[in-house]
């Protein structure tokens, strides 16, 4: 996973028609997640829009807390388990909203804090089911 995690970045659960469509500049990440490059929540937002799809946006945070401080191996072992989280709701995409590093009595520890993203051509939210066909399609697609 890279250690350019930060607040803003924007990931993708790896469609290649999806890329490829939109024309998206990826970088692997964690097994079919990419890091979609050059581009924050609020670009690729106008640049699906403007492909005629949509972007939505859950209002539910994903919040993970572990201890010990702000590094990369820290943050990579959140971003895992969010991203464990994101795939069991069936949505495409995440958006990295918060990296905050705490302290409770002298004892460090952080917390990640992500937004699950869903890019599909409807203006209407598919629903779980019909996200998990989608992507079980999209999977069949990828070999």
């Amino acid at each position: 996973m890279l250690s350019t995690i930060q607040v803003g970045t924007v990931l993708i659960d790896d469609s290649p028609l999806i890329a490829r469509f939109l024309g998206l500049e990826c970088e692997a990440c964690s097994g079919s997640w990419s890091v979609v490059k050059l581009l924050d929540g609020f670009a690729l937002d106008r640049k699906i829009h403007a492909a005629g799809w949509n972007f939505f946006f859950m209002a539910a945070e994903i919040k993970v807390v572990f201890f010990g401080g702000l590094g990369a191996r820290n943050i990579q072992n959140a971003m895992t388990r969010i991203l464990r989280k994101v795939k069991q709701q069936h949505f495409n995409g995440l958006e990295v909203t918060g990296i905050v590093a705490k302290r409770f009595l002298g004892v460090p520890y952080g917390t990640v804090s992500a937004h699950s993203r869903h890019i599909q051509q409807g203006g209407r939210l598919d629903g779980a089911e019909a996200r998990r066909l989608s992507r079980r399609d999209d999977d069949w697609a990828r070999g």
